[in-house]
């Protein structure tokens, strides 16, 4: 939505030398969301008002160009050469004289054309940027001014236009009228109603209307002016307002609707009376029993029409799909003289449905499906018709139809201090009232006969159906005076208590992560059930079994993710398609497992408390949402530079990672081999915690990669954080002061003994004088023989009370390799 200063200025009592700034943020303190503010377009030097006294059509040229006199208020016209057409002798006009600078530093100067001289540029409203038409200049009426006057004034170019986005919930700010209104609460400034005009008593019908579906035409209003000058044009300064407003003017009867739809936010449409027959019926299509009915809208296409349309009708059959667009057997055309002006109100649901079955959304769908006043139909057309009479000439004919009667709205009590109470505040006597008097509401003041209370019973105005009990209210006033008024105090942590144990090893996890160099995302939360396939997942993966969310926000996803991993990887190929080929991402977040045979979801009241066994039945129908913990690698993993020549990510990142988590979290993981999509058969490890497996690790498939999109041996790791066990860690590592025994120790072992087993084995055997233990070398070759690999351990020997002879640390490891040998058929590498 957006509107000129000038035109806010019409209802509401601006403060003098208020800023375009500061109204915007006199928007902001309401609720409302200020897009841009647009400024004026900058235009510099002499830029005057004109008079036309005569012109001359030069000969010999291609295309119409006209050597103009033009009086600007000095003593002799200047010759202006001109390749327009669309003014006359005595027209009003805009020149730029020599010096001026138009948008886009455009320089006008005298210049030789044609064999005269023009001493200056009579402008169009496309080089003043006031629009788009490059067909024509701009015409002035004659009120205008006097020749030599300053343009600027009279363009408007003093005038910024804010531009807003208002919220479907707040339909009634699609009009100056409402923004005004707005406007006026947050600066406490008097406002001035538009509406609020005296309908002249009507005699009879303007025409004939029945509503034959009143749930979809709530109200249907009738206003006819005949005599109408066709080949009157729109005054200026309601072009200048609609073009500030985005809309193209294109004529008087059209402008005139469009104009007092954004004026009061009520939608109008204007008929061509003589092309209606018999009386108008808005009813569904096919209502009338003929099935296929189709309507060629304005734009000139012929639509089919579903029955859910609800349809303005007469005789001939369709003539507008109601609230979207009208017809074009009856529309405004150069000949027009007798206009039927219509201001109906219809139900919000089926206009919406209408404009997106059709894929025709205007401006006056766009304020139906977000409700309209009831009560504005007959001022609308009231104001609609005066307008065409002011510009057009004609008369306004007595009768008017108004048929249909919109519900009242039921008032709402509420207890005066509850605004108070709920907000922490304590507001001044009145404010409340003086608050919901301001929204339009019929306030009054009683005491409550049971608790004897004072209370307030506000019946709200027509255009605020969303008002519905004490909470709205109490959120009016609260908005009102201002959210900042309302005090930002933190409760206090009760002794004793903080992070759970849960919340302090998610943290952890996350830290861990980050500072080995992951960047921390949030996916989109729901997906595909195709990923699987993708995946390469087997019909009975118990991934598959899903939860499906009835209205999703994206219906090519619809169902809550059993896995972090299609999520991530989404991710990924996002940050690849747009150049960052390197990346390192981790995510923390629940997955949803739906449980084999799921509980009926009990119904429960909501008048009160549900019941302890309520609430437990509610909780075993949920399905099982554990918290995991996945990452997802590509590219490069260590930069090259003067340093190296760097490395690419691989499976062992992944496996890392998952070292990382345990680590974090206080676990032991333990590593082996496994064969489960969407990971590489070859270079899938399992991760354990005890005998219990809690994730996986490695790089995807080849098929994978190519099915996502992904890059070349991507690498990813899921695990499930939840299942690990709560362990209390201390902060600060126990510490020996006596020095460790450094010993190295080469294994030969199969090449299909998993390494896990092997350090198990190592860790056992040494006992509680091992301190740490090192993978540092995987060899294969002939000196190890086919079939085998060797596996190089560092050792750190230390006891916790002594210095540690050297005889008891090859003790130590000698009963390590020992029992590697028992378990693992390892043997020392000569």
């Amino acid at each position: 939505m957006r509107v000129s200063v000038s035109w806010l200025a019409e209802q509401v009592r601006l403060p003098e030398g208020i800023t375009a700034e500061e109204i915007a943020e006199a928007f902001v303190r309401v609720g409302l969301e200020v897009e841009q503010i647009h400024s004026p377009p900058e235009v510099s030097g002499p830029l005057r008002l004109g008079r036309v006294v005569s012109f001359e059509q030069l000969e010999d040229v291609k295309k119409p160009i006209r050597y103009c006199q033009v009086e600007v208020g000095e003593i002799a016209p200047r010759g202006v050469i001109c390749g327009a057409t669309n003014f006359v002798e005595g027209d009003t006009v805009v020149v730029a004289l020599p010096g001026t600078v138009l948008p886009g530093d455009f320089v006008i100067s005298a210049r030789t054309a044609y064999g005269h001289v023009s001493d200056g540029m009579i402008c169009s409203p496309a080089e003043l940027r006031l629009g788009t038409d490059h067909t024509g200049i701009l015409v002035l009426p004659p009120e205008s001014g006097d020749p030599g006057d300053d343009a600027g004034a009279v363009l408007g170019l003093d005038d910024p236009v804010i531009e807003l986005a208002v919220t479907p919930d707040r339909g009634y700010c699609f009009s100056v009228r409402g923004l005004a209104r707005e406007l006026a609460c947050s600066l406490d400034a008097l406002f001035g109603d538009p509406a609020r005009i005296e309908l002249p008593a009507a005699e009879g019908e303007a025409w004939p209307v029945r509503i034959e579906d009143p749930e979809g035409c709530r109200r249907f209003v009738a206003r006819r002016v005949t005599g109408v000058n066709p080949e009157a044009p729109s005054p200026w300064w309601m072009r200048r307002r609609l073009i500030a407003a985005g809309i193209r003017p294109i004529s008087l009867a059209v402008d005139v609707t469009n104009y007092v739809m954004m004026e009061l936010g009520q939608p109008l449409h204007a008929y061509d009376t003589t092309r209606l027959t018999e009386a108008i019926v808005v009813r569904r299509a096919g209502q009338n029993g003929e099935a296929g009915e189709k309507l060629t809208t304005l734009d000139g296409t012929a639509r089919e029409l579903d029955p859910d349309d609800l349809l303005i009708t007469d005789g001939s059959g369709p003539i507008g799909l109601a609230g979207v667009m009208g017809g074009a057997t009856t529309e405004i055309s150069e000949s027009t003289r007798d206009v039927l002006l219509e201001a109906a109100n219809f139900e919000p649901a089926v206009i919406a449905r209408a404009a997106r079955r059709h894929k025709l959304p205007s401006e006056a769908s766009k304020r139906f499906e977000r409700g309209v006043d009831p009560e504005l139909g007959a001022v609308a057309a009231e104001r609609a018709a005066s307008l065409l009479v002011r510009y057009g000439g004609g008369t306004i004919e007595a009768g008017r139809t108004d048929v249909g009667e919109p519900p009242a709205l039921a008032p709402v009590v509420m207890p005066l201090e509850l605004p108070d109470r709920i907000a922490g505040v304590h507001y001044e006597r009145g404010v409340t009232a003086r608050r919901l008097g301001q929204i339009g509401c019929h306030v009054e003041l009683r005491t409550s006969a049971s608790a004897g209370n004072a209370e307030i019973v506000a019946t709200p105005p027509s255009w605020r159906p969303d008002l519905l009990a004490p909470a709205d209210l109490v959120e009016e006033v609260l908005r009102l005076e201002g959210y900042e008024s309302i005090p930002s105090v933190l409760p206090l942590a009760a002794p004793g208590r903080g992070l759970t144990p849960a919340q302090r090893r998610r943290r952890a996890v996350s830290h861990a992560l980050a500072e080995a160099g992951y960047s921390e995302v949030l996916p989109f939360p729901f997906i595909s059930g195709s990923v699987f396939d993708d995946f390469g997942c087997p019909e009975d993966d118990a991934r598959r079994r899903t939860l499906t969310v009835l209205n999703p926000l994206d219906t090519e996803r619809p169902e809550l993710a059993s896995t972090l991993l299609p999520g991530l990887l989404d991710t990924v190929v996002r940050n690849v398609s747009r150049g960052l080929a390197d990346v390192a991402v981790f995510q923390i977040g629940q997955v949803v497992l739906p449980h084999t045979e799921p509980a009926p979801v009990p119904s429960v009241p909501v008048d009160a408390r549900p019941s302890d066994e309520q609430i437990r039945a509610l909780l075993d129908a949920l399905p099982a949402q554990p918290v995991h913990v996945a990452v997802a690698l590509a590219g490069v993993r260590e930069r090259p530079g003067w340093w190296g020549p760097g490395r690419s990510a691989n499976w062992a990142d992944a496996v890392h990672a998952a070292q990382l988590v345990a680590d974090a979290a206080g676990v032991e993981l333990t590593v082996a081999a496994a064969d489960l999509p969407p990971w590489h058969p070859g270079r899938c490890a399992l991760l354990r915690v005890g005998e219990w497996p809690v994730g996986y690790a490695g790089e995807l498939h080849p098929k994978v990669v190519e099915a996502l999109g992904l890059p070349a041996r991507t690498c990813v790791m899921e695990l499930a954080l939840d299942a690990l066990p709560l362990t209390e860690r201390r902060p600060a590592p126990q510490i020996s002061p006596f020095p460790p025994v450094l010993l190295d120790v080469a294994l030969i072992v199969n090449e299909e003994q998993p390494v896990s087993k092997v350090a198990e084995a190592l860790r056992e055997g040494a006992g509680e004088l091992l301190e740490h233990l090192r993978l540092f070398d995987v060899y294969t070759g002939d000196q190890v023989g086919e079939g085998n690999r060797s596996l190089a351990f560092k050792m750190r020997m230390r006891a916790p009370d002594r210095t540690l002879t050297g005889e008891e640390a090859i003790g130590a490891r000698d009963s390590a390799v020992a029992l590697a040998a028992e378990r693992c058929g390892a043997s020392l590498r000569a």
